[in-house]
């Protein structure tokens, strides 16, 4: 059996990237998929294909609030257009 000895050294190739083509492309491929990302947060955050403020559904938050239903006309106003919390809260206080 050949072992080698404690003190010797298995000669094994390096691993080395000396071509700059292939650091660069690593390089674009990183930012894009990083663009992405950013990109698809910021989509998900403020969908573009939801339904705008009509004015039944004003009415009916206003008539809500009028007797003394706040929360369900804020809970009304999220579950029509989509806003947040706080974005609901805002627009049923200002009617």
């Amino acid at each position: 059996m050949n072992r080698p000895s404690a003190g010797r050294r298995l000669n094994m190739p390096a691993l080395e990237i000396t071509t700059p083509g292939l650091v660069a492309l690593t390089g674009v491929i990183t930012a894009l998929a990083i663009w992405l990302i950013i990109l698809a947060a910021r989509l998900t955050r403020n969908p573009r294909n939801r339904p705008g403020v009509s004015m039944d559904m004003v009415d009916q938050a206003r008539e809500l609030k009028s007797l003394g239903q706040i929360q369900e006309a804020v809970f009304f106003v999220r579950g029509e257009t989509g806003m947040s919390q706080r974005a609901a809260a805002r627009f049923v206080n200002r009617l």
